[in-house]
């Protein structure tokens, strides 16, 4: 089959999930993010005293709020990474990480808040920005304890009982996993190259977020080749509908983002509470469904 042909393509894939997860991986890619968020410190009060040359002084902000609003920007993008990487493993664990981007999403949309305010900081004049840091900071605390909750009711499912059709469907994941990698890249080197040569943003998580839709959907109709049954596709598919309002969250403006996130998260709270009771009860045709494992 095709995708015994693509065998070490999954191999490349299992070194750069192996690499990327290693606890030092993790330390020297903490320690060069704080090292930008103090250069961003430093970039900006050189431009506040306008010791910076005209073309990197024109991308660079005069707020220092914006080196905050940039550090939430790279914490977020380590966990898309980490989100397009547990692709492989299975959906409910994905949905998982979901959740915890959800929550750096609405945090960091309080962090983008205190950019518009001035410096030092003043509120008598324009209390939005202080609402709506107050809503996206509730927001993300009701998603966060979603999260413990779905921590708990999290139960794996085992739909699939050959060891081969077992390996085939990881293979088919890690595929459609390493491809989103690349993708992910791309798009982070031509929106960099984009913002020195042009300024500005380009939209890179609403960018990364629709091609992840579209990677949802595929993943549904891959699993349907290998859990055909009812109860999987209706679980997968429900969970693609949980994902899907998630990604619409980022287009929404305040405090519409943090409604549609709430719901999304207590929308996936209901499903996997519904299809973990009814994985226990039994089918139309008398038989027993599958149990939790």
């Amino acid at each position: 089959m095709l995708i015994d042909r693509l065998q070490p393509l999954t191999d490349v894939f299992d070194w750069l999930h192996q690499m990327w997860e290693r606890p030092g991986t993790q330390r020297r890619v903490a320690l060069f993010m704080f090292w930008i968020y103090v250069c961003a410190l430093a970039g900006i009060e050189l431009n506040r005293q306008n010791l910076l040359p005209p073309r990197l002084a024109a991308l660079t902000p005069l707020s220092h709020f914006a080196a905050i609003h940039l550090a939430f920007t790279l914490i977020m993008g380590l966990e898309v990474m980490g989100l397009i990487l547990s692709i492989s493993s299975s959906i409910s664990r994905s949905i998982g990480k979901q959740f915890e981007i959800l929550t750096l999403i609405l945090l960091r949309n309080a962090f983008k808040e205190l950019s518009t305010l001035s410096e030092p900081v003043s509120v008598l004049n324009n209390l939005r920005p202080i609402l709506h840091i107050g809503i996206s900071g509730a927001g993300a605390l009701c998603v966060f304890a979603c999260l413990c909750v779905y921590m708990r009711l999290f139960r794996p499912q085992r739909f699939i009982h050959k060891p081969e059709m077992r390996m085939r469907y990881v293979m088919s994941k890690k595929l459609l996993s390493l491809t989103l990698f690349v993708i992910f890249f791309g798009f982070a080197v031509r929106d960099v190259w984009l913002f020195f040569h042009g300024g500005g943003g380009h939209n890179f998580f609403e960018n990364i977020y629709t091609v992840l839709i579209f990677a949802d959907i595929a993943l549904v109709l891959i699993a349907q080749r290998y859990m055909p049954t009812f109860q999987a596709v209706f679980r997968n598919s429900g969970f693609v509908i949980g994902t899907l309002l998630m990604r619409l969250a980022l287009s929404a403006v305040p405090p519409w983002d943090t409604v549609i996130s709430i719901s999304a998260a207590l929308y996936v709270l209901g499903l996997t509470w519904v299809t973990n009771y009814f994985l226990c009860l039994p089918d139309i045709a008398g038989k027993k469904t599958i149990p939790p494992a």
